[in-house]
């Protein structure tokens, strides 16, 4: 453990020497930057890039402030598990090293939650447009002229056009649609105008309108299960932290002298690892689950 000290407090007095005129701390994160461009995932770069969009990214302070929270409370709980600085120290890096991975989470939430916002304005400007055109090709340009879609599913919508041109029908332009976009309303309305277009139905007002309200209750049941979630969320994460202060309790009942004494037996030492270690993966697949599909049927 000293061994470990003494390396990190070389490593920062290296730093500070070699970068004496600079900021470490900007040299560091642009580091860390440079890295995360190399090697980050394709999918995980365009759910930052859109978050930045949107307004919705952490700053400089939001980061910082996450970090001393997150830090501060596991300083507290693991010193009061173990009364041991250095086992505390490590657990705070490693809760520290975890941030980019629940801000990862967090921005797929955001993502998720935008894509589905754009998937009910696409179904439902095209069923309008349907309506007056009777062409789904048609409908698919107006929905793009009219300026209402986003990136990603503009470009998509534009490569269904391009593609039901260079094929003469819809079928792969709405299989590549499906696939892409795996939602309950997409396949629903891309079913209808298939057989629409197949069939050659002359009366299509009653299917449309019926679709839109099938849209509009689906949209209406997400949106309420969001603000159900978010609920939940708040709440799963009270019953965590209250786990983890258990130890109080027990210290409570035993007396602070005794349980001192108690822990130095290397039995209870593991059994206090395996609390915190079992009760942190609980709440980070916790706020896995609350981060990941929303917005999915």
């Amino acid at each position: 453990m000293e061994l470990f000290l003494l390396i990190a407090i070389a490593l920062v007095i290296l730093l500070y020497r070699n970068y004496k005129g600079s900021n470490v701390s900007k040299f560091i994160i642009e580091q860390v930057q440079a890295v995360y461009d190399k090697y980050a995932p394709y999918s995980f770069k365009v759910v930052r890039e859109k978050t930045k969009e949107l307004g919705k990214e952490y700053t400089a302070k939001d980061y910082v402030v996450q970090v001393l929270i997150m830090g501060g409370f596991t300083a507290v709980v693991t010193y009061l598990y173990f009364y041991n600085v250095i086992v505390s120290l490590i657990y705070i890096l490693v809760v520290i090293a975890f941030v980019p991975y629940l801000d990862f989470l967090r921005c797929k939430r955001i993502y998720s939650e935008f894509v589905f916002e754009q998937v009910q304005v696409y179904t439902t400007n095209t069923i309008m447009e349907f309506a007056t055109t009777q062409s789904f090709v048609k409908s698919l340009e107006g929905v793009v002229s009219s300026g209402i879609l986003e990136e990603p599913i503009l470009s998509d919508v534009n490569r269904m056009i391009e593609m039901a041109y260079q094929n003469g029908s819809i079928d792969e332009s709405l299989e590549f649609m499906n696939e892409k976009y795996p939602y309950f309303i997409v396949k629903n309305m891309h079913q209808l105008f298939l057989q629409i277009t197949k069939e050659g139905a002359r009366d299509t007002g009653e299917s449309l309108e019926n679709m839109q309200l099938d849209i509009d209750m689906l949209v209406e049941s997400v949106y309420r299960d969001r603000i159900d979630r978010a609920t939940f969320h708040r709440k799963f994460l009270q019953y965590g932290i209250m786990l983890y202060l258990l130890v109080m309790l027990t210290q409570y009942l035993l007396g602070r002298e005794s349980y001192i004494a108690l822990v130095e037996n290397i039995l209870v030492k593991i059994i206090l690892h395996a609390i915190i270690i079992v009760n942190s993966y609980f709440l980070l697949k916790g706020e896995k689950y609350y981060n990941e599909n929303v917005g999915v049927e």
